[in-house]
């Protein structure tokens, strides 16, 4: 899970005033002692972790917790609440011309994931109905040109490239005509980086700049370098003016240092959040919706868009069709575990869940990814009529299929057990709550 050594902490904290009932002053600057190491211990600002525990103390002595029916409670809403805030408070977006092209700036140091973000980019926003176009700026790193072309042909999706003898700034500006004779309206130009911030560097991309004038400049930085993540794009800002940053392997990140300190730093927000090695793993960053994970309420919007992004509709109303009926096979089991590894990684996926979320219940349920290839092999090496009707399934068929799959009879018992629990559920789902919404997740835990 994201987080998890900082959200692990800070639920801990929490959990202990919630063990309380009324509280003191003196319960609260404990409480908060407490979340001051966490943060530090996260790697953020000291200067931010000052403000935040400050802002949080003026509140939380005050009269609207002390004198709450709840002040546990209380005290956790306004750690929430100013969480989101340090964060930025709300989603920024990007900006866009009214007179096409848009022009997005990539920039960052050499490492940081520039080049695969800006097709992740691409591909994010041909989602949206744009029409973009990736520019290979980048004319010093070897293979900088060819990455950004195999990824243009992955996505479908026009390079300009005026190969690697051309000055960058030539190279925007012709990426301009090159994107109006061709209709394409938004331009994503990758830029070169270095393996540290250097006076050529900067005087490059700010003729960049003064030559293209574009409507967003995007830094991109890596999430696990921590406070050198924070300084390098303090660095760009008071250099080049950034608009926004782009936060990638934040789902390595268990920390939290860059995420919790670049917008309170300086004062730009974070877009976005790379999520994975796939190019569709570049999401929109939610202040709320991160705060919420954070102190283990779950991100239960955030569940909703990866499922939808990843179920098939017209399966999920022949799911529904199958449970009104009573039909619902092994194989149709094994299409939704399929589904469900679209989403993205176990843990990941049921620290989204609500009552689910907390550090403690995902370490407790000792999730491991390999049970989803256990459940494939244990259903492939069935009989499609065993498939249909697992009550046929005698002690001599389990014991071929344990064999035929490499499993023991003890998890091929657990799976159908699973499978007729998981059944029960969806047939309940499915009467209470009328049309299926996609996804069923089933209890998975040792």
């Amino acid at each position: 899970m994201i987080f998890s050594g900082l959200a692990e902490k800070l639920q801990g904290t929490l959990d202990k005033l919630r063990g309380k009932g009324k509280l003191n002053e003196k319960d609260v600057k404990g409480a908060l002692r407490e979340v001051k190491m966490a943060l530090l211990e996260a790697d953020v600002n000291y200067k931010v972790v000052k403000n935040f525990i400050k802002k949080i103390e003026v509140r939380a002595v005050g009269h609207e917790v002390m004198e709450s029916l709840s002040p546990a409670q209380q005290v956790i809403k306004i750690v929430n609440d100013e969480l989101q805030k340090l964060m930025g408070g709300t989603t920024a977006d990007l900006t866009f011309s009214e007179n096409p092209p848009s022009i997005i700036m990539m920039v960052g140091l050499q490492g940081s994931g520039k080049t695969t973000s800006s097709g992740k980019l691409a591909k994010r926003l041909k989602k949206q109905g744009k029409q973009p176009l990736l520019v290979a700026g980048d004319i010093y790193r070897p293979a900088a040109i060819k990455q950004l072309q195999v990824l243009g042909d992955r996505l479908d999706v026009p390079v300009f490239s005026m190969g690697d003898a051309t000055n960058p700034v030539d190279i925007a500006k012709g990426s301009i005509n090159y994107a109006q004779s061709n209709n394409l309206d938004t331009i994503i130009l990758d830029t070169a980086g270095r393996l540290h911030i250097d006076a050529k560097m900067m005087d490059e991309l700010k003729s960049i700049k003064r030559k293209v004038n574009p409507h967003e400049i995007l830094l991109v930085v890596d999430s696990m370098t921590g406070q050198d993540a924070v300084n390098v794009a303090e660095n760009f800002d008071e250099a080049l003016g950034i608009d926004g940053v782009v936060l990638t392997k934040m789902d390595g990140d268990a920390r939290g240092g860059a995420a919790l300190s670049v917008k309170a730093v300086t004062g730009k927000p974070i877009k976005f959040a790379g999520m994975g090695e796939k190019l569709e793993d570049l999401e929109p960053f939610h202040p709320d919706r991160v705060a919420s994970r954070i102190l283990g309420m779950g991100d239960v919007l955030s569940l909703i868009e990866k499922a939808e992004a990843s179920i098939d509709q017209k399966k999920a109303e022949e799911l529904e069709e199958k449970l009104r009926k009573n039909a619902f096979t092994l194989q149709d089991f094994l299409e939704q575990m399929e589904q469900l590894r679209n989403m993205g990684p176990m843990d990941e996926i049921l620290g989204m869940i609500p009552g689910m979320s907390g550090a403690k219940q995902l370490k407790n349920m000792q999730f491991d990814d390999k049970q989803l290839d256990h459940i494939e092999a244990i259903i492939n090496s069935m009989t499609p009529e065993e498939r249909r009707k697992p009550e046929i399934l005698n002690g001599s068929r389990r014991r071929r299929i344990s064999q035929g799959s490499g499993t023991s009879i003890q998890e091929v018992n657990r799976l159908l057990k699973q499978f007729k629990q998981t059944k029960k559920m969806m047939k309940q789902m499915n009467s209470s709550h009328g049309k299926s919404r996609g996804l069923n997740i089933p209890f998975l835990g040792k």
